[in-house]
């Protein structure tokens, strides 16, 4: 920014040094009728247009490099935060961090381009304050004190602006955040006949995001005639005086003409400096969004064990209460496959979001633990390597299928094989003559919901983590690929020495009958625990699982 800072002053400078010279010509050279006089400043007027060009180019285009640069810097910045290892705390939905990541790092970062053009200004009014004060002492002190007495008034609608702009910014987050949202239940709204009524909420809310563009809008309109209104009468009170001035002799033609001159240029550098302000404060609204986003809690607690003893995958709840569990005390042995049945929502997310690492130590009573450690006390690089939970909500990224399944491309085709038949995913892979390297738009949004399930499933599997979490794995899946599926969990990942430890959360029939163990999960506590096959002999578990 210094470089582009230091070209575009000698540009402004050479800007008003423009009239100067011509005033001087008029005055040395014309009034005397001398040619060399002549020659000598018009070659001196051609080095200060030289001087103007050359300056100018280099530094619009070192402003344009600062200003994209600052800008990416930005979305560098809140795409690290959001994709670190430990996450980001923030509630937003992923079209409000979008918003952020695009509109918000355009406005804070665009401040910088215009900084450097409106500092260069500052120096051309300097100078040319300079300049007139040289001219006539009376002419240099009214631009002196008028100008700060201009800008003053012109700045008093900033902070309407800097207001206007953030509730603007915050609509557009929020009409964001919703598109987004609409547009990956777009299925499940075709398929409950709700178009009209999620088209009717998103009308509302862009019309709101319109009405608050309005408002700014107009605040910018007020305060561009406020400036354009203020700069042209003090112009042209210093054109007047000048004038005047020439009429009592005080002032010589030339002086008079390079006076215009700079009264002329100086409007462009004024109206600069009256709209730093807006522009300001539009780029703090953005800024203080995105610092807001930034300041917010990591995700995921961090501990500092870095390992559990042999890997052991024993997971133990003792009296867990926090969120909808209540109480819950839960142990299961190493190599075990474990359903969980759990009729409430709340309760299989708490629990979901317990093993994740998402619950802060402040928000727990009692303790989890996974080999003897509690959760919250492995780091992170130790929790994902020994455990991997698999949301019901799984996102597919844009790529190709095998960048899905493997993205660290460590597995052979072998393993790939096996684990798609585990998921009864190599269907979905035959159905495509380029197989593994079929692309795969974002969120997979070509596959059908039971495809992306197997999909997600298979991606969980291939992590091959030694304890598992899947959350209602197979909702979107018929009852023959749900047996099939049932039967590859339950052989790839327990086998007869198999350490490896899965928990299901499910009420599908076919994968509680594959399970070591069933765990009724009601009203925050275990409310029964055995085979599938003695569990239905309850009415209230049948009740539960039975379709």
């Amino acid at each position: 920014m210094a470089a582009a800072f230091g070209l575009l002053s000698v540009w402004q400078f050479s800007e008003a040094m423009v009239s100067v010279v011509v005033g001087m010509v008029i005055d040395h050279a014309v009034a005397v009728g001398s040619v060399h006089a002549l020659l000598a400043w018009g070659a001196l007027l051609l080095l200060v247009f030289a001087s103007l060009m050359v300056t100018y180019l280099h530094g619009a285009a070192e402003a344009f490099r600062t200003d994209q640069g600052e800008r990416h810097r930005l979305r560098v910045e809140i795409a690290r935060h959001v994709l670190r290892p430990l996450g980001a705390r923030s509630g937003s939905l992923p079209g409000a961090t979008l918003s952020l990541a695009t509109v918000d790092a355009e406005g804070a970062g665009s401040l910088t381009q215009p900084a450097s053009y409106t500092l260069a200004s500052a120096v051309a009014v300097a100078g040319s304050a300079v300049i007139l004060l040289g001219i006539d002492i009376e002419l240099g002190l009214v631009v002196l004190v008028g100008m700060p007495v201009v800008l003053a008034l012109i700045q008093l609608s900033t902070p309407m602006i800097s207001r206007r702009s953030g509730t603007q910014l915050a609509e557009i987050a929020r009409t964001s955040a919703m598109a987004a949202d609409l547009v990956r239940g777009l299925r499940v709204l075709k398929g409950i006949g709700a178009e009209d009524e999620a088209a009717a909420r998103y009308r509302a809310h862009s019309q709101e995001a319109k009405r608050a563009g309005v408002r700014l809008g107009r605040s910018h309109g007020i305060l561009e005639s406020v400036s354009t209104g203020l700069s042209g009468l003090f112009l042209a009170a210093v054109t007047l005086l000048a004038g005047s001035r020439a009429l009592d002799g005080a002032i010589s033609v030339g002086d008079l003409i390079a006076v215009v001159g700079l009264t002329q240029f100086l409007a462009v550098p004024i109206r600069a400096l009256g709209g730093i302000g807006a522009q300001a404060g539009s780029a703090y609204a953005s800024a203080a969004r995105i610092v807001a986003f930034l300041d917010t809690p990591p995700l995921l607690a961090d501990g500092d064990a870095d390992a559990v003893v042999g890997g052991a995958a024993q997971v133990s709840l003792n009296e867990v209460t926090t969120g909808a569990l209540r109480d819950l005390s839960l142990t299961s042995r190493t190599g075990e496959l474990l359903c969980l049945v759990i009729p409430d929502p709340a309760a299989a997310g708490t629990l979901v979001r317990l093993l994740s690492g998402e619950v802060q130590p402040d928000d727990l009573s009692g303790e989890a633990l996974v080999g003897g450690i509690p959760i919250d006390g492995l780091s992170i690089r130790a929790r994902s390597g020994l455990l991997l939970v698999n949301p019901h909500h799984t996102h597919l990224l844009e790529g190709t299928l095998r960048g899905n399944l493997d993205p660290a491309a460590r597995l052979d085709g072998a393993r790939l094989a096996q684990v798609l038949d585990a998921a009864a995913a190599q269907d979905i892979v035959d159905l495509d003559e380029r197989a593994l390297d079929q692309p795969v738009t974002a969120d997979g949004a070509t596959f059908s919901g039971g495809q992306r399930q197997r999909i997600a499933l298979a991606r969980a599997l291939a992590a091959d983590r030694p304890f598992l979490v899947l959350d209602n794995p197979t909702t979107a899946v018929d009852a023959v690929t749900e047996q099939q599926i049932a039967r590859g969990v339950k052989a790839l990942r327990h086998g007869p020495a198999d350490a490896r430890t899965t928990w299901i959360i499910t009420t599908s029939p076919a994968l509680l009958a594959t399970a070591d163990r069933v765990v009724v999960v009601t009203d925050g506590q275990v409310a029964g625990e055995g085979t599938h096959r003695d569990l239905l002999e309850r009415p209230d578990y049948q009740e539960l699982v039975l379709r």
